[in-house]
């Protein structure tokens, strides 16, 4: 069976042209063999000049034994031939498929040169249209031979098979083939969330901060990461974890928030270890006999003050430590945290001091080297403008996404049941723009203990899945049953939805917490936001853009 990327593909829950590539998934990893390492859902991104962003999609990266690479481009249902080749029809624009296929082999080509240090890495390229016979292949503007359509699907691996064979010349770095295309692998937090839409939910530059921070030299290894929401801090978290792992060494990952920790548990490869602050000490306090009892009150206190009594063994210490959600941490983590470190050992602190909602105290790292990112690459152009305008925002937040998104609605309530009624009609809207439920989250902005709408097992029409505060054997969190996720902002934090509903806006004064939340909030969206606001909070907001 070939090696797949990422983990855990086949629980993923899709539809339309996203199962159709999870089938294809399916058959290519049990007809190859393990030489064979398949990635799916690569994207990559090159800036030309200016503003202006080259986006690529490939749908399958497959990587040979002898490290050859070769793009799969799946094309499900009709094609239209035309005297430019094969166009693939949607609903707001053609695509032009063998232009799309050379461009993404030229791009991928010059990208992988550069990350295998000038050598050059073969690059082939195959359309799989396996609902549609080319009747003119030889106009089709793609060799023939790499067109497997309808009437060769049945032989789709030993084309496969033919074209990345075991035999010939080889790359000499296979290793780093393996690492760049895992670094453009769009993994984190949308590994799980496959839409099948046309256009990627969200773009990352390849050559951001996964890459470059990675380069960074120093001894003792101590780097500090300041980065803005969608900046890429949890890709290069999972990067610098991918990395101590291939290299032999033992990584933990530690941040604050428990959704975030387990969903970073659900994509982590094994060999290492995963946890927030007080997950790690109630392993550790476990290990010693000292059960915890969560039912009491102050029992993460106690926690934190064992975490500071704390002597670790040689046993308990890692190679590398990376600490997520910095800005969260209260003073002393990051020392308790360090003793876990070996002699040799290398450090990441990551952290976006827009995030911080709990009105931390900034934590002095003295002589570790900074890297600050102020690009958002997550959040469409339009939801950063607006919240530019919106927000008094300390420091700038640059656009590093070539998406612009729909606007971003903003409606208001007077009462709780206008609340209600708001947010049924934002899901409504959302799902008339043809997003589908599962790409719904409706975030409130005032937590789970004072929302009006947490005690609500539906509104409208539509059933609602809630995280219960329970978690099952395997420490996964356990949700209600329902179509709409609902969730507040610090729970939601450090994660993403395709449509985000920010309800139950409400505050007296723009102060430096609501910014913060709504910030939080806010940017958590990867293709449209709407805000749902009290209607004082909205007039705060309108003179805000009024002074704009």
């Amino acid at each position: 069976m070939a090696l797949v990327h990422p983990e855990g593909w086949r629980e993923l829950k899709a539809i339309g042209a996203a199962q159709r590539e999870i089938e294809t998934l399916a058959l290519l990893a049990d007809g190859l063999d393990n030489s064979y390492t398949i990635y799916h859902g690569v994207h990559w991104t090159r800036i030309a000049h200016g503003d202006h962003a080259l986006v690529g999609e490939i749908d399958f990266a497959i990587v040979g034994p002898t490290g050859k690479v070769l793009l799969v481009e799946q094309k499900s249902g009709f094609l239209t031939e035309t005297p430019e080749g094969l166009v693939k029809r949607y609903a707001d624009r053609d695509k032009n498929v063998p232009l799309q296929l050379a461009r993404n082999v030229d791009a991928l080509t010059h990208r992988l040169r550069a990350a295998c240090g000038g050598e050059a890495v073969p690059v082939d390229a195959l359309l799989y249209c396996p609902d549609y016979l080319v009747k003119q292949a030889g106009t089709a503007g793609i060799d023939p031979a790499r067109i497997v359509d309808a009437t060769k699907r049945d032989f789709l691996v030993p084309i496969i098979r033919a074209l990345l064979p075991t035999q010939g010349e080889a790359v000499r770095d296979r290793a780093r083939v393996h690492r760049f295309l895992g670094d453009v692998l769009q993994l984190v937090p949308e590994v799980h969330a496959v839409v099948g839409d046309a256009h990627a939910i969200y773009t990352r530059l390849s050559g951001g901060l996964a890459e470059w921070a990675r380069r960074i030299e120093c001894s003792p290894f101590r780097i500090r990461i300041i980065g803005t929401a969608g900046s890429g801090k949890t890709q290069l978290a999972m990067a610098a974890y991918r990395d101590a792992l291939a290299a032999g060494r033992r990584p933990l990952y530690v941040c604050y928030n428990r959704p975030l920790a387990d969903h970073i548990a659900l994509i982590a490869p094994p060999g290492g270890e995963v946890a927030t602050y007080h997950q790690l000490a109630d392993r550790l306090s476990r290990a010693l006999g000292q059960v915890p009892d969560f039912s009491q009150p102050g029992v993460f206190d106690r926690l934190e003050a064992f975490m500071d009594g704390y002597a670790p063994s040689a046993a308990d210490r890692f190679d590398e430590i990376i600490i997520d959600e910095g800005q969260d941490f209260r003073a002393g983590w990051a020392d308790n945290l360090l003793r876990f470190l070996r002699p040799d050992g290398r450090a990441w602190w990551l952290e976006d001091p827009l995030q911080n909602l709990y009105g931390r105290p900034e934590t002095a790292l003295p002589g570790w080297v900074t890297l600050r990112s102020d690009t958002n690459y997550r959040s469409p152009r339009d939801i950063l403008a607006t919240l530019r305008l919106l927000l008094p925002l300390a420091e700038p937040v640059m656009a590093g996404s070539p998406l612009t998104g729909p606007e971003v609605d903003i409606l208001t309530y007077a009462n709780p049941d206008e609340l209600v009624t708001r947010s049924v009609g934002a899901i409504t809207r959302a799902i008339g723009l043809g997003f589908k439920r599962s790409h719904i989250a409706l975030i409130s902005y005032r937590g789970r203990e004072h929302s009006a709408l947490s005690p609500f097992t539906r509104i409208g029409p539509y059933s609602l899945r809630a995280p219960t505060g329970h978690y099952d054997l395997l420490g996964n969190p356990v949700l209600t049953e329902g179509d709409i996720l609902i969730d507040s902002v610090l729970r939601f934090k450090g994660r993403a939805a395709p449509c985000v509903i920010l309800t139950e806006i409400d505050f007296d004064s723009l102060d430096d917490k609501a910014m913060r939340r709504l910030f939080v909030g806010a940017t958590r969206a990867t293709m449209k936001l709407t805000l749902v606001v009290s209607e004082a909070s909205a007039a705060l907001l309108q003179a805000r853009l009024e002074q704009g």
